[in-house]
């Protein structure tokens, strides 16, 4: 059975992209059956061309990637959410999205990144704080990635999920 994974972040334009790139390229790597997906409590409508750049020039496909609601995973055609992992910047006082789920309840955990958006040093700044996240965010999906995620239960995802956090 499929594992899906919603990665929220506000404008879903940045760092949930990153992470939605990362797991489902790693996963397929890996052949496991992981599919991530992402959306953001308010979308801004256009994916940060700098996550675009990163994802790309690490080999992810990025081809059918938008920036989208949350609205579209609590309607009873959404795929059944295992984990929502947030990434916003919670240090940086933004505002988290929230989410209630659709279909069951989800193991929830938050993964905060600072906004490579937000980089000095002009594009060069932002290209290298962009890879230095994507480069971060990776390592967290490979530790996702490796634990047994069909024979845990929510009790012992939820900790490995946040062990993974501390790392």
């Amino acid at each position: 059975m499929t594992t899906h994974v919603l990665i929220l972040c506000t404008h879903n334009s940045a760092r949930s992209v990153l992470s939605e790139g990362m797991l489902n390229h790693l996963a397929a790597k890996a052949g496991k059956d992981v599919r991530a997906h992402s959306a953001g409590s308010a979308p801004s409508g256009r994916l940060n061309p700098f996550a675009l750049e990163a994802l790309t020039q690490a080999g992810v496909d990025v081809s059918g990637y938008r920036s989208k609601s949350w609205d579209e995973f609590t309607t009873p055609e959404a795929p059944p959410l295992s984990i929502v992992i947030t990434v916003c910047d919670s240090a940086a006082a933004e505002q988290c999205p929230v989410f209630f789920g659709g279909n069951g309840q989800p193991v929830k955990v938050h993964w905060g990144y600072p906004d490579p958006s937000n980089a000095e040093g002009g594009d060069e700044g932002k290209r290298r704080a962009f890879e230095l996240t994507r480069q971060a965010i990776g390592f967290r999906m490979l530790q996702l990635l490796a634990l047994p995620l069909d024979t845990m239960s929510k009790a012992e995802l939820q900790q490995s999920l946040s062990d993974i956090a501390k790392s």
